[in-house]
């Protein structure tokens, strides 16, 4: 496939929306129609206008969609609030998906494009939104799926996250970890924490992602933003020489191997607060995650330097509210106490879950905690929390009125 037509626009910074990632509430595009849920296992449909790339992702955004789901043969689909949905535009064709390319994809990227069949990049129409391309390859057509990332950074209070949340923003070293199923809302939040430090701190702070997503503007805070395959070759390196670039906070966007799991280490053994993700469920697994990452011999050595740097944990996922538009962050969070770094120490980590059930008045608190809060508050009902929960007969002994304790924050 040839991309020899004008390069798509490179990443940017752009005005504001409003869109809120946990509980998009957007008005109906004109001529839209509305969505509903699917019953069955046939998506439902809705009405649009014309195939044309940007009444495709105005209507996204004004959906409230997540994600846009584009492959040749197959309609349009929006996800909202964690289902697909078709439109009833005709079928994406070739031509047309050639032409989507041609616009979207940066022309530093066009080489890369073919050399590989598939590739992340990003994507911005200015006051509207960015987007999170991936181009992946399906019976030797293209295909896309764009995450829908807001140009306006969410503020925490705007997400409806837990306050103690803000803790883990006034730290001057370690490691902070969100984790989560894809799709969970974790960029959001640590985008929200970074936003937090820049408008609260005079601070140095430099991402690394792989693409860049939602874009700072500095405040009172400076924001170096740098993306893997443009401005670095590689996480290891980015992290290496970005201890050169007097950095306080670095995120990090996804600790995806030994060699930056290890870099990660080291930079928040050097002072810095290290910001970054990883897809596991809860605490326990991503520690045991992080130090099995490693060969047998290397594990004491990793779990003691990751017992001294490690600061926190937030798990996340999102469920459906019980009423109207929208999902609803559930977060465990962990605070590395000086009983859960004793635990990471002595290889004890599966103590940590008792830790988290009852450790409200450190903050802390499980999945399942969370789940029955939210049940409490009429947030969302019981048939969701028991979907979401990891230990669901636990979670039903609580609704039967086996736990009686308070969440702070």
């Amino acid at each position: 496939m040839s991309f020899s037509s004008e390069p798509g626009p490179s990443s940017g910074w752009g005005s504001s929306v409003s869109t809120n990632s946990f509980n998009p509430n957007t008005p109906s595009a004109e001529g839209a129609g509305s969505l509903s849920p699917s019953n069955n296992s046939s998506a439902q449909r809705i009405e649009l206008g014309e195939l044309d790339l940007d009444t495709l992702l105005r209507l996204g955004v004004a959906q409230g969609a997540s994600d846009i789901h584009l492959r040749v043969g197959t309609p349009p689909m929006l996800r909202k609030d964690g289902d697909i949905f078709y439109t009833k535009l005709p079928p994406v064709s070739l031509d047309s998906m050639k032409g989507y390319l041609q616009r979207m994809v940066p022309k530093s990227h066009i080489p890369k494009l073919q050399q590989r069949t598939e590739h992340d990049f990003s994507f911005s129409m200015p006051g509207l939104a960015r987007f999170r391309v991936n181009l992946f390859y399906e019976m030797s057509r293209p295909g896309m799926v764009l995450r829908v990332v807001p140009e306006r950074v969410p503020q925490l209070e705007e997400l409806d996250l837990p306050s103690v949340l803000s803790r883990f923003t006034t730290l001057n070293r370690g490691l902070v970890l969100f984790t989560g199923p894809t799709g969970a809302g974790k960029t959001t939040s640590m985008a929200s924490m970074l936003e937090h430090i820049n408008r609260s701190h005079a601070k140095h702070i430099i991402t690394l992602e792989d693409p860049v997503e939602f874009v700072h503007s500095s405040q009172k805070s400076t924001i170096t933003q740098r993306q893997l395959g443009l401005d670095t070759d590689t996480f290891p390196n980015a992290i290496k020489y970005a201890l050169r670039q007097d950095p306080d906070v670095i995120l990090l966007g996804e600790m995806r191997d030994r060699e930056t799991i290890l870099s990660a280490l080291h930079a928040a053994e050097t002072g810095h607060l290290v910001f970054s993700t990883l897809h596991t469920n809860d605490a326990v697994q991503t520690i045991n995650r992080i130090i099995n990452a490693f060969e047998p011999h290397e594990r004491e050595p990793v779990r003691l330097q990751l017992a001294n740097v490690l600061q926190g944990t937030v798990s996340q996922r999102l469920v459906r509210r019980a009423e109207g538009a929208g999902r609803y962050a559930i977060l465990e969070i962990m605070f590395v106490t000086p009983a859960v770094r004793d635990y990471i120490e002595r290889s004890e980590i599966d103590e940590i879950y008792a830790l988290l059930k009852n450790g409200e008045f450190e903050g802390m608190y499980s999945l399942n905690v969370a789940l029955y809060r939210a049940y409490q508050q009429g947030i969302i009902n019981d048939d969701v929390a028991l979907k979401a929960s990891d230990n669901p007969h636990e979670l039903h002994q609580m609704f039967r009125g086996a736990f009686h304790g308070q969440i702070s924050g």
